[in-house]
């Protein structure tokens, strides 16, 4: 299911219970009662109540957009090592450079096309990749430089291939969600309450106060979707993307 559509049911359904409970509520207010009467420490407490939440929400948002931003990054630096790997073995003598670019075209293929699909499902990385970047180590390292000019290529393509390790590492730590389980209860139970707590206003049938109840709730879905969508920062609509590897190894995916 596309993620617009979860936006759309989550939006509905929020405002949709609140709009039901705030007409049943009113049936059972009696003609009598008086909605002025509400206490002046009961509005101040829900206008405390969703400021708090307020900001609990933004510091939430903050981090899921934060994280997002640092798996882009991520993907990046990966995909910038391994072209300098690909550019700079050009030193080397044919069959060795030949070689190692093989490797290189092999492992960012399984990353773009396999392992990428893998993260978005299970939020994990692929064996095989461990396995190609092990063998493009291996084939950079056991080379033993002929001369003056290839051993000064020698560090710099062996500090490349530690920064994909890195980078790939950093992803694979980043491929899941980011958000604890007691985050999200408490992004929950904040809703329910903050939205609740509305109702201890004596909110009546009228269209103002049924747009502004139903609007209200909307947004508090929308946020929260906003958020669940940031939490898989591999695996979700607003998600870091492969568009580093495709624009530093073009030839690859034409």
């Amino acid at each position: 299911m596309k993620d617009w559509i979860v936006l759309a049911i989550a939006m509905a359904a929020a405002c949709a219970v609140v709009l039901t409970i705030v007409v049943v509520n009113h049936r059972r207010i009696r003609e009598d009662d008086d909605p002025s009467q509400t206490p002046d420490v009961m509005e101040y407490m829900t206008m405390m109540m969703g400021v708090v939440y307020a900001i609990v929400l933004g510091l939430a948002i903050a981090g899921v957009w934060e994280a997002r931003g640092a798996a882009s990054d991520t993907v990046r630096q990966e995909a910038q090592a391994l072209h300098e790997v690909n550019e700079r073995v050009q030193v080397y003598p044919a069959p060795v450079r030949e070689r190692v670019r093989a490797d290189v075209d092999a492992y960012v293929t399984y990353v773009v096309h396999s392992e990428w699909h893998r993260m978005e499902v299970k939020g994990e990385l692929g064996d095989k990749g461990t396995v190609l970047l092990d063998r493009l180590r291996r084939d950079v390292t056991d080379y033993r430089p002929a001369d003056d000019h290839e051993a000064q290529a020698y560090q710099p393509l062996v500090d490349q291939v530690a920064a994909v390790d890195e980078a790939r590492t950093t992803r694979g730590q980043g491929a899941g969600a980011t958000m604890p389980g007691v985050v999200w209860f408490g992004l929950i139970t904040g809703a329910v309450v903050t939205v609740g707590l509305i109702f201890t206003l004596q909110i009546r049938r009228t269209g103002r106060e049924l747009l502004l109840a139903g609007l209200f709730s909307v947004l508090i879905a929308f946020l929260l979707f906003l958020i669940w969508d940031f939490d898989a920062p591999f695996g979700r609509g607003l998600s870091a993307t492969a568009a580093p590897f495709h624009d530093l190894f073009p030839e690859l995916f034409d």
